[in-house]
């Protein structure tokens, strides 16, 4: 897919939120979208999902097939989850269990029954990154996706998109929180001042592994500080109460090496 010299605004008087944009979206590859509130990253999305079109320029190629996850999710519709994700796929000419493996994996089970106005704001962008999944997609457009999701959830992104990319599509993300910005082969896009400017990949710093046991009830907060203060999170896994104790009479502090 490429965009040729795009321009966008909101109103015929208004001013270009988007100027000149040319750029190409390779198969295969992940883009990440940077750049601060307002600059025209959710717009930028929009142009290449085919929700918005282009005031001027021209968006050539885009993939027959389309996954879009606004940053939130329209919940106001007259559908429990299942009934949502099973109409979307039968519109995609799908049986509707297709939806099955997805209620599955983002752990929605338990709310298949639930109608989308009840549902946590997490809990609909979990529908909403199913639907756009229910046929793997040649484009896949991801507007800040972590947003309030959980900590197992959240893990599963990196995973989902790499998925995508490795079947031979592209995945376009916007995150301003720094969970995806270190995928290997990654490119760094950048809107500011109306435009788009390549970035070089952040490189990796030298990193030492820190485990750290915090009560169960706290584990997604934790998460969201960590993540927050620019650590990597690796995962999140049960521990006994017994093995906590144990690893803490054990330990012995070292002055050299890697922290474990």
């Amino acid at each position: 897919m490429r965009f040729d010299d795009v321009w966008f605004r909101y109103a015929r008087r208004a001013p270009w939120t988007l100027h000149g944009v040319g750029a190409t979206f390779e198969p295969g590859r992940t883009i990440v979208v940077l750049g601060r509130n307002g600059a025209g990253k959710s717009t930028l999305l929009q142009l290449a999902a085919g929700v918005l079109r282009p005031s001027r320029g021209t968006v050539h190629d885009r993939p027959a097939v389309v996954g879009w996850v606004p940053e939130r999710f329209p919940a106001a519709q007259p559908f429990t989850t299942f009934g949502y994700l099973s109409a979307m796929a039968e519109v995609r000419g799908l049986p509707a269990t297709t939806a099955d493996p997805w209620i599955d994996r983002l752990g929605l089970t338990a709310h298949a029954d639930t109608p989308l106005a009840e549902l946590s704001k997490g809990t609909a962008q979990k529908v909403g990154l199913a639907q756009a999944l229910l046929t793997p997609p040649g484009l896949l457009v991801l507007d800040e996706p972590w947003e309030g999701l959980d900590a197992p959830s959240r893990e599963l992104i990196p995973q989902i998109v790499a998925e995508v990319t490795t079947a031979g599509g592209t995945v376009l993300v916007s995150d301003h929180r720094g969970e995806i910005a270190n995928l290997p082969g990654a490119l760094h896009w950048t809107v500011a001042d109306g435009t788009l400017h390549a970035e070089p990949a952040p490189p990796l710093p030298d990193e030492v592994v820190v485990e750290v046991a915090v009560p169960r009830q706290d584990a997604t907060a934790a998460v969201d500080r960590l993540r927050a203060a620019g650590h990597r999170v690796l995962g999140v896994r049960e521990i006994s109460e017994a093995a906590v104790r144990r690893e803490h009479s054990t330990a012995v502090p070292e002055k050299t090496g890697e922290e474990r």
